[in-house]
């Protein structure tokens, strides 16, 4: 299951004094799960501009202790900068980069905007996504007077705060705080030295695009090719070539992939090559995901492969490391978001999963185990799909099996996730046992912790089952009309999800004893008895398509 991850970029009005944005983003990284990304002070705008993310719940405490630092430490009525400004944070948008959707983050920007008004004293208008009124989606509206024009701003009715009284806080004055989506700073290398040239190619992609005479001699713009792309020619004498600067304001409407590929095509009909491209700070890793498919797509092969191998695509389709070696660990917000310490399970390689298996350790059990035959169940299928998929004379049917291939990979991850998942649920019903139970305040908390953990505990499995039973179809599809080569790779993935399917469900009912909420346990045993039975079923019918194929040969 994909991790939930939100982005918040606050803007503090103070870029000199390091000791106090040394003090904000101490707060910041006190709150566990969060990881601070980047710290970025300017001296002559006299702002900072901050950088973190984590889940949604963690980034969203963050954010609104680092407002109150802010306001505690920042005295707006001694502030001077260049850039505009209207509040010791200025602005805090949240942005949404993995496992959760744009109506969701919105949810918490305008939770953290009320717990500003309401604990703070400090006013709160919602901007973009997050605004409760389309006049105030731009922030250059919300802005408007800057922390001078505040107190008069707020007398108007009109500009009543979303969030907070309208009495003007003269030391922090107000804050923005909005939802937007994720902005992707990409370059794109050029073989060329010309400025000019570049800013003509730029000019022809950006959204905003050029200004022209018509044949009035009147002055009219003419758009770009790209929508939500602002882009820029320069020549970076580092480097000694000039690149195509770009900002992808919303990488849904213009993903990364399909901005280079405009810029090579408008490059080449200018007689220019584009030779690369360079991404500055970090992007999600759905992006490189979705660039590796588009990649494969274009070639007719299936992108049914591992995240590893379609990232790999992506950085060499794109061109990604001819600069500088791009490297996922350090350029993928979700790796870097990666927790270190204890290895997953999934992560270890085969021997040392198996000694750990077989050590006197309880876990990892029959539950992960169960998933991860599972996994491998899946894995064959996928593998005869992606095996078909380039059989000769086959050639018209690619697109059908790098479908199926997709289908198992994302069944495979899900699976993937759930045997740490398993090993984790065994361990918190441990913590919980381990509990004190002196006082009969302690009992209860330790009897509840119990009853949450082993709820959890027999929910897991059964989502093994769920999920491992999904398989079934594209095994069945693998059997029936996949490479006959393979055919028997397809029945021994059916083997696996049926082991998998009644291992998960021993452990369900191994669970459900310990738990008091009986008509809970009654719901999710019928419920797993008609998934093995179905399972079962799925298995028979598949092994006598593999044997009828097999005695055809």
């Amino acid at each position: 299951m994909e991790k939930k991850i939100i982005e918040c970029v606050p803007n503090f009005s103070e870029g000199r004094d390091m000791v106090i944005i040394k003090q904000i983003t101490d707060v910041i990284q006190s709150v566990e799960g969060i990881k601070l990304l980047d710290v970025d002070p300017g001296k002559g705008t006299n702002r900072t501009v901050v950088t973190f993310i984590g889940n949604p719940e963690a980034v969203s405490e963050a954010a609104f202790l680092s407002v109150k630092k802010a306001s505690e430490l920042i005295d707006m009525t001694k502030h001077h900068g260049e850039h505009p400004r209207m509040g010791a944070t200025d602005v805090c948008p949240f942005i949404p980069v993995s496992g959760i959707t744009m109506e969701e983050t919105v949810a918490f920007a305008r939770k953290v905007g009320e717990r500003i008004g309401n604990e703070l004293g400090i006013p709160v208008y919602c901007y973009e996504n997050a605004a409760f009124k389309e006049e105030r989606r731009n922030l250059a509206s919300c802005r408007s007077g800057e922390y001078e024009g505040l107190k008069k701003k707020l007398a108007d009715p009109a500009w009543k705060p979303d969030f907070g009284s309208a009495h003007f806080n003269e030391h922090s004055g107000a804050t923005a705080v909005g939802a937007r989506d994720f902005l992707v700073a990409f370059n794109v290398n050029l073989n060329t030295t010309s400025t000019r040239r570049a800013n003509a190619i730029a000019f022809d992609v950006r959204e905003h695009g050029r200004k022209v005479k018509n044949e009035k001699g009147e002055n009219i713009n003419v758009p770009g090719t790209l929508r939500s792309v602002k882009a820029i020619g320069w020549y970076i004498e580092e480097y000694g070539i000039a690149q195509i600067s770009m900002n992808l304001t919303n990488i849904s409407v213009t993903p990364v992939h399909i901005a280079f590929d405009e810029v090579c095509r408008k490059a080449d009909a200018r007689g220019i090559r584009v030779t690369g491209s360079e991404l500055v700070g970090l992007i999600p890793v759905k992006s490189l995901l979705d660039a590796g498919r588009y990649f494969l797509d274009k070639q007719q092969r299936s992108s049914g492969i591992s995240d590893d191998e379609l990232i790999n695509i992506a950085v060499r389709s794109l061109g990604l490391n001819e600069i500088h070696q791009f490297k996922p660990e350090e350029k993928i917000i979700e790796y870097v978001m990666t927790e270190k310490g204890k290895p997953k399970l999934i992560d270890m390689n085969l021997k040392t999963f198996m000694d750990e298996t077989a050590s006197e350790s309880p876990a990892p059990g029959g539950g992960s185990i169960s998933a991860y035959m599972g996994t491998l169940g899946v894995a064959l299928g996928t593998m005869v799909a992606n095996l078909s998929g380039h059989k000769k004379g086959w050639d018209d049917r690619w697109k059908e099996f790098s479908d199926w291939a997709e289908k198992g990979k994302s069944i495979q991850n899900t699976l993937l996730q759930l045997v740490d998942d398993d090993t984790e649920a065994f361990n918190r019903i441990m913590e919980a046992f381990a509990l004190p139970k002196k006082s009969d305040e302690e009992k209860q908390t330790r009897n509840d912790s119990i009853q949450r953990a082993t709820r959890n505990a027999i929910l897991v499995p059964f989502n093994v089952m769920e999920t491992a039973y999904s398989g079934f179809g594209l095994i069945k599809e693998m059997a029936e009309n996949g490479n006959p080569n393979s055919v028997t790779d397809a029945g021994v993935g059916a083997l696996a999800l049926r082991a998998c399917v009644k291992g998960a469900f021993l452990n369900v009912r191994i669970n459900a004893s310990g738990l008091t909420d009986r008509d809970f346990v009654n719901a999710i045993i019928n419920k797993g008895e008609d998934i093995e039975a179905k399972t079962i079923a799925a298995e028979e019918e598949i092994l006598k398509i593999v044997n009828s194929k097999i005695k055809n040969q």
